[in-house]
């Protein structure tokens, strides 16, 4: 037991990457918000109708819209989701540690995708 080495980033690493992700879920909240403000007030987009042809083109339009700010946030949670996971792998430690390779994943990558779980090596693999 004693022979086993454990891989992970050092604790001040780790307090970097925690300062990245919780700055990343604010601006994803703040964005989420938007989303949903913007399905919210899809109701009245201050068109009144002017012709019938028009009135049924709007109505189709608002459907696709609210279908598809519907989507953009359920991606827009599960992204929340994802980056607050990585606070947790943070805590336990574990964070950047690719779960498959088992090797720490680059300092850049997690960066740029600090929910990454999977090394470019991992991710190359599948």
């Amino acid at each position: 037991m004693a022979s086993e080495t454990t891989v992970r980033y050092s604790d001040k690493d780790l307090a970097e990457f925690k300062e990245i992700l919780k700055e990343k879920i604010s601006k994803a909240q703040h964005d989420l918000e938007l989303i949903k403000s913007a399905y919210m007030n899809d109701h009245n987009n201050g068109t009144d109708d002017t012709s019938p042809t028009f009135k049924a083109f709007e109505e189709g339009s608002e459907t696709m819209s609210k279908e598809a700010n519907s989507q953009l946030a359920i991606r827009q949670e599960k992204f929340i989701r994802d980056l607050k996971n990585a606070l947790i792998r943070i805590e336990n430690k574990t964070y950047g540690v690719c779960r498959v390779t088992k090797k720490l994943i680059g300092k850049e990558r997690l960066k740029l995708v600090p929910h990454a779980t999977l090394s470019i090596e991992a991710k190359n693999m599948q």
